[in-house]
């Protein structure tokens, strides 16, 4: 019993190194990898242009 618990640890332990130090998580992001609103360039300048264009609608 002792050796089946032994072996299942050492598999969860390779697994988990596996998952953090993996070929998906070393080196440079891809460029699929999401960016964070304030990271894109692009979110960015649209958030510029419509706070610089006029309201068409009035607030009420």
């Amino acid at each position: 019993m002792v050796y089946l618990l032994a072996v299942v640890g050492a598999f969860t332990i390779a697994v988990l190194l596996w998952r953090a130090f993996g070929p998906e998580r070393v080196g440079v992001p891809s460029r699929s990898a999401t960016l964070a609103p304030d990271d894109d360039p692009d979110f960015l300048r649209k958030l510029g242009e419509d706070q610089r264009r006029p309201r068409d609608t009035p607030e009420e």
